[in-house]
């Protein structure tokens, strides 16, 4: 059985029907990893199409993984009332700015336990960037806008990816050992764990296929620009 300490309830105080849900992993197939070569993945549905939004990390076993600053803040804006990206992943220690490039005021929150903020209406820039000091996902939203939803998932690891609108995620080079592979992405009820062991030679991206449930975000007011999702 898989088990994992990424949850996708992030809460953001919805009715459970609102937040991503049902996991069936279809197949999953690991190849051993190169020392000296890229680890990727690539991420397909049942349907056989990609999936984005997938978060990969790589937690190592046998030691504590490398001591490595965070990088540059991230970045999620606020875009014709929209959170973009829908989906960052960060590292411990993080921070995250919040920029509001609309016309219109936001208040963006998160009611997470992991990390419960708040930044009052504004425009423009927030005053200040905020820190994730602690592992997990976190749910944010936006008190005037119900369908703005976005996801951190902040990971003590520097090994991760996130995969692109095409299905594909480049962690990069990781020292020889054994690993616990993590995924996580919003429309799955849980994380997807799997034990791997990183050796010397050439390796393949490994390809992993989700049985994704569909997306339950809420859908926009009908005066507002930009549609729905699927």
């Amino acid at each position: 059985m898989f088990s994992g300490s990424l949850s996708a309830s992030a809460e953001l105080g919805r009715p459970p029907d609102q937040r991503a849900m049902v996991l069936v992993l279809a197949a999953l197939v690991f190849a051993p990893f190169a020392a000296g070569a890229e680890v990727a993945f690539k991420f397909i549905d049942q349907k056989n199409q990609p999936v984005a939004d997938a978060v990969v990390s790589l937690l190592p076993l046998d030691a504590a993984a490398k001591s490595v600053a965070p990088a540059e803040a991230a970045v999620i804006s606020q875009q014709k009332q929209e959170f973009i990206p829908y989906v960052t992943a960060v590292q411990v220690g993080s921070a995250v700015h919040f920029p509001n490039r609309d016309t219109v005021k936001h208040q963006v929150y998160s009611s997470s336990k992991i990390k419960k903020f708040e930044l009052p209406l504004y425009v423009g820039e927030a005053k200040e960037p905020i820190v994730f000091d602690r592992p997990g996902v976190i749910a944010v939203g936006c008190n005037i806008h119900d369908w703005m939803l976005a996801y951190v998932v902040v990971l003590d690891t520097p090994w991760f990816a996130k995969s692109a609108a095409d299905g594909t995620a480049s962690i990069g080079r990781a020292p020889p050992g054994r690993y616990r592979v993590e995924i996580w992405q919003p429309r799955l009820d849980k994380p997807v764990t799997r034990e791997i062991t990183v050796t010397e030679g050439p390796a393949a991206p490994t390809a992993v296929t989700l049985e994704l449930g569909r997306d339950r975000r809420i859908r926009r007011t009908p005066d507002a620009k930009g549609g729905g999702y699927k």
